[in-house]
């Protein structure tokens, strides 16, 4: 390549630029072929032979492989050497790589995945870089397969979901039967369907008072839980709202929502039609950034308010939330711990040294 470059350039051209017969050797470098070795140190036995390690020819089977690791395993292991005629003085054991090489040969050759793969190199050993690539991704694969630790993470996750909304939703439960309004209401149910009579009977199955009392407390949980539908955060679980069921019903949410999304240009957009109840309350909730299940939580009578102001309507909506917000100031303003802050804030704040205690 330097002898063509010097060529085109004229008989001067190698004495005027002598560089470019220094760099032949770097540039023609990589163009050259890589000696084919078949063991490569670094991958299975290194530069020794597996077979030639065993003691055993290529075509030898699993069971003369296998015996023929428990005769060298026996010979070569620290731990249950026997000196042998010819060892030498001494009867020194032999080293812990002699055993590793022997076990190393072994765990090549006893897998047939493995044992093709590293007869394939022996038998090319020009595919340098792939030989590499097949080994240490063979080595390095995960033992388990990735499918499974998915699954049991996201049902291990959806079990602990299930408790967790079950706990959410019994205090909440426990919380509505201390509200007076509630609880007088259960009282009343429970009374009028006679279930707190069943629980002060007398006789053989009188019952003491702390029995009477729990057990009553139980009715009137029941019948809250019956009668009051709780939404938001503390709503009574559901198996379909768990992690492992919306992974699986993923792509029908996903074409329901390509339909959905289809449906509202189609009606809205091209046809020019008027929203409906839902689709209002659909604007609104956007314009508040607020989850379905937080705006689930809202009362009634406050969704009423926000159909009746049209909030849908973007230049309403601005209008009401700079209300919200004066309003928010208005409160902040008058409450007896904002002013200490504020005061605080203003006096001393943060980053100043003081003795005060509080």
């Amino acid at each position: 390549m330097a002898a063509r470059l010097a060529a085109r350039g004229g008989p001067g051209t190698a004495g005027r630029c002598p560089w470019l017969l220094l760099l032949a050797p770097l540039l023609l470098a990589p163009l050259l072929a890589r000696p084919a070795e078949a063991l490569v140190e670094g991958l299975y036995c290194g530069t020794r032979d597996c077979y030639e390690v065993l003691g055993v020819s290529r075509s030898a089977s699993k069971a003369e492989i296998a015996r023929a690791y428990r005769q060298l395993a026996r010979r070569y292991h620290p731990d249950r050497y026997r000196p042998e005629p010819g060892d030498g003085p001494g009867g020194a054991p032999p080293s812990a790589e002699a055993f590793l090489l022997v076990a190393t040969a072994y765990e090549t050759l006893k897998d047939e995945e493995t044992r093709r793969d590293y007869d394939y190199m022996l038998d090319h050993p020009e595919e340098y870089y792939s030989h590499y690539y097949h080994y240490y991704s063979r080595r390095l694969a995960p033992k388990v397969d990735v499918r499974v630790v998915i699954l049991v993470t996201v049902c291990a996750i959806s079990v602990f979901q299930y408790f967790s909304w079950w706990n959410s939703y019994n205090k909440a439960i426990s919380y509505l039967a201390t509200v007076p309004k509630y609880r007088i209401q259960a009282t009343e149910i429970a009374k009028e369907q006679g279930l707190l009579k069943k629980a002060k009977e007398k006789g053989k199955n009188k019952k003491s008072k702390e029995e009477i009392r729990d057990e009553e407390e139980s009715i009137i949980k029941n019948i809250i839980k019956s009668k009051i539908d709780i939404k938001g955060g503390y709503q009574k679980p559901q198996v379909r709202d768990l992690l492992l069921f919306q992974v699986i019903l993923a792509p029908f949410h996903l074409c329901s929502y390509i339909a959905w999304y289809c449906r509202w240009v189609y009606n809205f957009s091209i046809r020019g039609r008027e929203y409906g109840e839902e689709e209002r309350l659909y604007l609104i909730r956007r314009s508040m950034k607020m989850s379905q299940s937080q705006f689930d939580s809202l009362e009634d009578h406050q969704k009423e308010t926000f159909l009746k102001r049209e909030l849908w309507i973007k230049e309403n909506y601005e209008v009401y939330k700079q209300e919200q917000d004066e309003e928010l100031k208005k409160k902040l303003a008058n409450d007896p711990r904002w002013k200490r802050y504020r005061r605080w804030m203003k006096n001393e704040g943060p980053g100043r040294l003081t003795f005060v205690d509080d």
